[in-house]
């Protein structure tokens, strides 16, 4: 029975890692999306959506059976509870990114407000937190996650960085820029909020590795 119960774990791990691509390769979409004015495209990180719902529902179910058939104790049970977790935290992902591919939708017939230059640099942060947290899940690397905690504050600044330069450099000195700068401080802080759910996760690996509860506890991270 052990022996099926590894393998049944090693087939969520792929599952995580398939949901958590759809998830990044969303994130990366909807970017492309805004930036090249592509309103297919955009369109289609929306319509994708419910893909990515069916397989959150696959996940929660296979983990869920999971418990119920071997009932597991310590270090696979926080593994599959985790997983469960760390499953909606990455739909959620998926969704924000439907989020914003739906603002760029409101937007893209106009002029660009600005170049784009921060924004993919936040953009670039989101997705190297994704990638990273979904790794330590994987492997189970506390390492790992804890470089994820410790890339938010970059992620914050830059937020900050831009939602300034939105305001006073474009909001404040020309009303007339504000219907198209509210969405890109909208797109904005969807991407921060993104970085926040790979934050989530970290913490919850750390939890599945060492039992160790460090949400809210920043100290405990040393």
């Amino acid at each position: 029975m052990e022996r099926h119960l590894d393998q049944e774990l090693k087939e969520l791990n792929k599952d995580i890692l398939k949901i958590g691509a759809y998830a990044e390769e969303a994130i990366y979409k909807s970017i492309e999306a805004l930036k090249n004015r592509d309103r297919a495209l955009a369109q289609s990180i929306v319509d994708n959506d419910i893909n990515v719902d069916k397989l959150e529902l696959d996940i929660d179910e296979k983990c869920i059976d999971l418990i119920a058939r071997y009932q597991p104790m310590a270090k696979d049970l926080r593994f599959i509870t985790t997983g469960m977790k760390i499953n909606a935290e990455l739909e959620r992902i998926a969704d924000i990114a439907v989020d914003i591919a739906q603002r760029s939708l409101e937007i893209v017939d106009k002029p660009l407000l600005k170049p784009l230059v921060d924004i993919p640099k936040l953009t670039a942060v989101a997705q190297n937190m994704v990638r990273m947290a979904i790794d330590s899940f994987v492997k189970g690397d506390i390492e790992l996650a804890k470089k994820v905690l410790l890339s938010d504050p970059e992620a914050d600044n830059l937020r900050n960085l831009i939602q300034k330069e939105l305001i006073e450099d474009y909001m404040m000195k020309d009303a007339s820029t504000a219907p198209r700068a509210v969405q890109l401080l909208l797109i904005t802080r969807f991407l921060e909020r993104i970085c926040d759910h790979t934050t989530n996760i970290a913490e919850d690996v750390i939890y599945m590795v060492q039992a160790k509860v460090v949400k809210h506890h920043p100290e405990k991270l040393k």
